[in-house]
């Protein structure tokens, strides 16, 4: 007797629930993890093309990206909602109650980003004042986050649409997604900012109207493959209709303490990049260069926690606790393997990999230490980050919001005392 064709997301299902524990990892794994590589360099490829126009710009668009992290923390309360409710509805076969949950979040999620974007222009200043930084800093950077935060739509809609198809195990789309978008906005970066052929020169601004350009174009590349039915169940992308109040503040219930926690954390670094300030504008661009140098260890860990996040919570709506358990530990063992090489690779290159976004003799000496020390805590990073997607699968993200918020609050007092206090500069703070 002749079985029955399976469709793409009919086996991306079976793979999670019964398939070969590492082949079902690295097969939502590895488009998660050059998916976040890509989502980097949004602010990467600013950073080196800005780079280009000063230390006083790159500072700038550096200290604004502690507030776009910020803006993704608050979309962090609708993604991981989304994937903890809706991967359970999947693995439980519940594929009607997984359709429901998708239409009713794209509902809140329009409504979640007007939000954000009125929250975004009044309170950016603000942000700024906070680091104290020097006034040409402040003024540029205050110019490139209003331009981001009038395309948050773009963003939060990139973002809800990236989780619904996580949660179905698919990365693939996402990737596509993220990478026809950083294409562009790779593109369009050195016309904008620099004014090459018919565009005007707008500097670091340019850099942000680049991104918003580029989320808005990911997100109708989203919507196509929505109106596709690549999904499990049957979706319709009605913006006006009923919302399951009380379920959305379950969902959103599940998303807040990762995303506070993730608020916390860029929060700090507001603080922290006000503490560096006192050492010059050097300084600010070092943090921000180290940042993104970590990133690439932290985005591959996190492409590995979405992989983790998505087969836990269909394991579990499935009713295997033990399969969920086993896959988070082996994903764990693997990005290990990963950033322990990248470990190596910060302590024997640390100036090398600086020099990637930057040559300013200031930044260099700033900076070299930061990415040695950095390296220290690599592996430990990349625990934390993918169990964090274990906690997430299940739907219980107090844990790690208990675990990351106290140890991300002690680096403001430690800084300042090893930095000021003791007098060990910015080493103290690295």
């Amino acid at each position: 007797m002749t079985e029955p064709i399976q469709t793409p997301a009919q086996r991306d299902i079976d793979s999670a629930l019964r398939g070969n524990p590492y082949k079902a990892i690295v097969r939502l794994a590895w488009p998660a993890t050059v998916a976040m590589l890509l989502h980097t360099l949004f602010t990467i490829t600013d950073a080196i093309w800005v780079g280009r126009l000063g230390a006083a710009p790159i500072a700038a668009v550096i200290s604004s990206s502690f507030i776009v992290w910020i803006l993704l923390s608050l979309t962090e309360v609708l993604a991981t909602g989304v994937v903890a409710t809706v991967s359970r509805s999947i693995g439980a076969g519940e594929f009607d109650k997984a359709a429901s949950i998708s239409e009713e979040t794209f509902r809140f999620a329009l409504l979640y980003a007007a939000f954000i974007t009125i929250l975004g222009l009044l309170f950016r200043g603000s942000l700024f004042d906070l680091q104290r930084l020097e006034p040409d800093v402040t003024a540029i950077g205050t110019t490139y986050m209003g331009i981001y935060f009038a395309g948050a739509v773009f963003v939060v809609f990139t973002e809800w649409a990236g989780a619904i198809f996580r949660a179905a195990g698919n990365t693939r789309i996402p990737f596509l997604v993220h990478s026809f978008s950083i294409v562009l906005n790779v593109v369009l970066d050195p016309f904008l900012i620099f004014g090459w052929g018919p565009f005007p020169a707008w500097g670091a601004a340019g850099a942000a109207v680049a991104t918003v350009i580029a989320y808005a174009v990911g997100s109708g590349i989203a919507v196509v493959f929505l109106l596709h039915n690549r999904l499990p169940f049957p979706f319709r992308m009605r913006p006006f209709g009923i919302i399951n109040w009380p379920r959305m503040w379950r969902i959103v219930m599940i998303g807040v303490p990762i995303s506070a926690a993730w608020i916390v954390f860029s929060t700090v670094y507001l603080f922290i990049n006000r503490i560096t300030a006192q050492f010059g504008t050097e300084a600010v661009a070092a943090l921000g260069i180290g940042n993104r140098i970590e990133s690439i260890n932290y985005l591959i860990s996190y492409g590995f926690s979405i992989a983790v996040a998505t087969l836990v919570g269909q394991n579990l709506g499935n009713n295997n606790p033990q399969r969920a358990k086993e896959l988070a530990f082996k994903a764990v063992g693997m990005v290990s393997a990963f950033t322990g090489l990248m470990t190596v690779i910060f302590l024997a290159f640390p100036e090398t990999l600086m020099r990637i976004f930057i040559d300013d003799p200031g930044v260099l000496a700033a900076g070299k230490n930061y990415v040695r020390i950095l390296a220290i805590s690599q592996i430990m990073m990349a625990w934390e980050v993918v169990f964090e997607g274990g906690f997430v699968g299940a739907g219980n993200t107090l844990p790690p919001m208990l675990v990351g918020t106290p140890g991300a609050i002690a680096r403001i007092p430690v800084a300042w005392f090893l930095a000021v206090y003791l007098g060990l500069g910015v080493d103290g703070i690295w």
